[in-house]
This record gives C-alpha cells, structure tokens and sequence, in this order.
C-alpha cells in the first residue's frame, strides 16, 4: 500500500487529494443525517410498527422529516456563515 507523502505531492494532486476527502465528509455527514432524521421520527411518529402506516403516520413522518431537513438547513448556514466570518478576521 503506497504511503500518502505531502511533500512529494504536486499542488494539483494535493487539491485533488481534498476535494476528495471533503466529498468523503459531506457523503458521511448526508448518511448520518439521513439515518438520524430516521431514527428520531420513527420513533416520534410510529406507536406499533406494523406492515404498513396509516394516513396520520404518514403524515406525522412527512411533517417530522421537513422540519428535521428544514432545522439542519438553518444550522447548516449558519455554521458556514460562522466559519466564513471567523475566516475573513483571520
């Protein structure tokens, strides 16, 4: 397995090497939210898994998945917003 060396790398590789990495990040961070959002209204909105959902379950799902999207949306921004005015006092 060949070792990761910095120093040998060229500027464009090492760009590459990041833009890769963050893709990485924003895959894992999308399955995590994904799984989470699952999870916390599954068990908000389902009483008795059973082998289908009735329209309030569904609804309650819906409801629950766009206000989990819509609070990450907002949290998202403005953690950026956050990083991008810490980054401009540097």
């Amino acid at each position: 397995m060949e070792s990761l060396n910095a120093e040998r790398m060229s500027s464009s590789q090492r760009e590459e090497l990041m833009d890769q990495v963050k893709q990485q990040i924003i895959i894992a961070n999308t399955q995590e939210l994904l799984t989470k959002m699952g999870e916390k209204c599954f068990s908000k909105c389902i009483a008795k898994p059973g082998s289908s959902l009735d329209s309030s379950e569904q609804k309650c799902l819906a409801m629950c998945m766009d206000r989990y999207m819509d609070s990450w949306n907002l949290v998202s921004r403005t953690y950026t917003s956050r990083l991008q005015r810490e980054k401009n006092f540097q």
